[in-house]
């Protein structure tokens, strides 16, 4: 199965970033207020750029000057079970699967908004 990390990230602003490892990369969601278990509860995620698979295990400082400055730590982190196709899912705007965390469990989906600007704003619902 697939690697799955929540990293809390204190940057700028306080935010979480959501790491689904897909096609030897880690696709990433930051989401502002963090992942909620409540199923009522549908929280906002922008899509940002791919890292590397090894970032998935960071847990540090990243020095002022650089993107991202501030102190990581791993929130979550864990296996998930692809309940579709991802990569499809991924161009669709659409992806569903069951993540088996310490903290986050059960089946969740990434919806994208369908009026979009930008392609990279995205739901993160608990199902």
């Amino acid at each position: 199965m697939p690697s799955f990390v929540v990293q809390e990230h204190h940057a700028t602003h306080l935010h979480y970033d959501f790491r689904l490892e897909v096609g030897g990369v880690l696709t990433s969601w930051a989401v502002p207020k963090g992942p909620s278990i409540n199923p009522s509860v549908k929280r906002f995620a922008i899509q940002v750029g791919d890292h590397a698979l090894e970032y998935g295990s960071f847990e540090g400082i990243i020095p002022e000057g650089r993107y991202g400055a501030g102190k990581v730590l791993i929130w979550d982190e864990g296996r998930y079970e692809p309940l579709a196709d991802m990569e499809s899912g991924l161009k669709d705007g659409n992806i569903m699967f069951c993540l088996f965390g310490n903290r986050l469990k059960g089946e969740f989906a990434l919806v994208r908004f369908k009026k979009s600007q930008t392609g990279k704003e995205w739901l993160l619902i608990k199902k």
